[in-house]
């Protein structure tokens, strides 16, 4: 874990140098997330899915997943309006930095860290399954209800998820393929792959968070207010505590579910941000504190 925490610190902090320091790194940050998207993650998503035999209790998880993001979301809503009385695009990066989840690219390797390799498939499920829908359905539903500029109609952000969504269709294609299209080497390599992706997905976190900043002429980090604090109890904790508490009464979960369900705020919600008019800055500064409270976090469940 101690070598997950270091991976993220380091590509973080090259991806902000190379913004500040050399050209093109905007336009090498998005290559690798297209690379990432188009090729690694779909990989890993099918050697592994292939593998994975989702019990009754599992499946049930996966459900009982959506609704906990969602009661999680509805409530920094609720905070956001009636408590903290707050602007329409600062509500939806409130929101969107709740249910936006980085389970993939941090998620994936903690899990193996933490878990150990055999519980990888049950978390590629969790964020093919539930991560990935909250985000293209989901996240960008209340960009283009919250922001400033008008997003896309409900049936072109449909018509995107089904067709520009590589690793959910690698997920449908492993569910369905016979564990002897991902042989033993395939499986070995897709742990390789996925430390390629914390490296080259922090990375890409570093460049676009000091993009954004640079932008806004703002500082690179600036100290949690009561938004933040929102955001970072309801991305945090609610969600874990709520699943652990069905696993112990009613259905056993797997661990990497309440894992996942624990993880930071996705660097795609600054995707959804930019492109529907949300508050940039909050989004920015939500992703940079729940992650590193959650690297402490696994750090300290890591010694102990």
């Amino acid at each position: 874990m101690i070598l997950v925490a270091t991976a993220v610190v380091l590509s973080t902090a090259f991806g902000i140098f190379s913004d500040r320091r050399l050209s093109g790194a905007r336009a090498a940050a998005h290559t690798m997330l297209r690379l990432m998207l188009y090729v690694l993650v779909p990989f890993v998503s099918f050697v592994n899915i292939a593998h994975l035999h989702v019990t009754v209790g599992a499946g049930v998880g996966l459900g009982f997943a959506y609704v906990v993001i969602s009661a999680a979301g509805l409530a920094a809503w609720a905070l956001g309006r009636f408590w903290l009385r707050l602007g329409s695009p600062v509500i939806g990066a409130l929101i969107c930095s709740v249910i936006v989840v980085n389970t993939g690219y941090l998620g994936l390797p903690t899990t193996v860290a933490l878990l150990g390799p055999k519980a990888l498939g049950s978390a590629v499920a969790y964020d093919q399954l539930v991560s990935g829908p909250m985000l293209f359905l989901v996240g960008f539903g209340v960009g283009a209800a919250f922001g400033t500029r008008a997003g896309a109609g409900g049936r072109a952000r449909l018509k995107a998820f089904l067709t520009r969504n590589p690793p959910l269709i690698a997920v449908i294609a492993g569910l369905l393929a016979p564990a002897a299209l991902a042989p033993a080497p395939l499986v070995r390599a897709s742990h390789v792959v996925v430390a390629g992706l914390l490296v080259l997905g922090f990375f890409a976190v570093g460049v676009n968070l000091s993009a954004e900043r640079r932008e806004d002429a703002a500082p690179l980090l600036e100290l949690p207010d009561q938004r933040v604090a929102v955001a970072l109890g309801l991305r945090l904790l609610v969600p874990s505590l709520l699943l652990a508490g069905f696993s112990a009464v009613a259905i056993r979960l797997p661990t990497a579910y309440l894992l996942e369900a624990a993880m930071p705020t996705g660097v795609t919600s600054l995707v959804v941000g930019h492109a529907y008019g949300l508050d940039q800055r909050l989004i920015a500064t939500i992703i940079v504190w729940s992650t590193a409270f959650a690297l402490i976090a696994f750090l300290v469940i890591s010694a102990l």
